[in-house]
């Protein structure tokens, strides 16, 4: 664990986080988050592109926005820290459940057993999303992992690259999203948009809404699907045409044909010498080919 007097290394700060090794806890935190991102879903105001019910990256772990609830607010955070899930609400109460090894089903009863006890009491649809196979997040007892070793690197690699995610923005005066965490797909994201809308997309009500508008999206996600190591990814939405032909930095960064994505390792990213300016290459170098095609202004 950090304490406050522990020096940072390259390793502290960008751990290895190896899929064979963590893919249990990877996923029971997700649908544990899940659970979570559908308490902001049922109390959140819809802002723009789904960004009032994504999770925001904390000095502890992940948390909600300030979640209304008539004259009174809570909010819900993951400390990988002390390991537990804080409930915080604006009249003083604070209520704790422990992150260990438990089923899915076991972390829904409590934090809604939790929530009444508050008087917050929260009705969602507990259907988990963005799965292959999803089970009912109050019935699902498959998941029932929990290694606080690997969720803490989860969240020391997310602190990383949510600075660099942000400081990334500061030249770009276009709008631009906060740097977020999507609980559905699991990864941490950062948009661009030219100002211009996108041709209608099919599919869910929210990925509509997300891609309503051209976008350039850069992200990081730990491994899942048809890419199992963690990875940095950048695409653009609508994909001009000659982007997948295109060249860009750094050098261990790729095309994915399967996913209509560029792919940086973490890998590569970790070990490299100077991993903020290997990640800024990767952004600026996808942003202007994408950019220059899709002819933004």
């Amino acid at each position: 664990m950090w304490g406050s007097d522990m020096t940072t290394t390259p390793e502290t700060s960008w751990p290895a986080l190896p899929y064979g090794a963590w893919k249990d806890t990877y996923a029971t935190l997700h649908m544990w988050l899940q659970v979570i991102g559908k308490v902001a879903l049922a109390q959140a105001p819809p802002l723009n592109h789904c960004w009032s019910v994504a999770l925001r990256v904390t000095p502890r772990g992940l948390a909600t926005r300030s979640l209304p609830y008539g004259a009174r607010s809570f909010t819900l955070e993951l400390d990988f820290i002390d390991h537990q899930l804080a409930v915080r609400a604006s009249d003083g109460q604070t209520r704790t459940l422990a992150l260990v090894p438990r089923s899915v089903a076991d972390f829904y009863r409590e934090l809604m057993t939790t929530l009444d006890a508050m008087r917050l009491p929260v009705k969602i649809l507990p259907g988990a999303v963005e799965v292959a196979e999803p089970i009912r997040l109050d019935r699902d007892t498959q998941h029932h992992a929990y290694d606080p070793a690997y969720a803490n690197r989860l969240w020391r690699i997310l602190v990383q690259v949510d600075r660099v995610f942000t400081a990334s923005q500061c030249a770009f005066v276009g709008k631009s999203s906060p740097v977020n965490f999507f609980w559905g797909s699991f990864d941490l994201a950062v948009t661009r948009f030219s100002g211009r809308r996108a041709p209608p997309r099919e599919g869910p009500a929210f990925e509509r809404d997300a891609y309503s508008h051209e976008v350039i999206s850069h992200g990081f996600w730990p491994g899942s699907g048809a890419l199992l190591e963690p990875a940095f990814y950048a695409y653009a939405a609508p994909e001009p045409p000659g982007l997948k032909e295109a060249r860009v930095q750094p050098q261990p960064a790729y095309y994915h044909r399967e996913l209509n994505e560029f792919i940086l390792p973490y890998d590569a990213v970790r070990q490299a010498e100077a991993p903020d300016e290997m990640i800024h290459a990767f952004i600026d170098s996808t942003y202007a080919r994408a950019a220059d095609l899709a002819k933004w202004d």
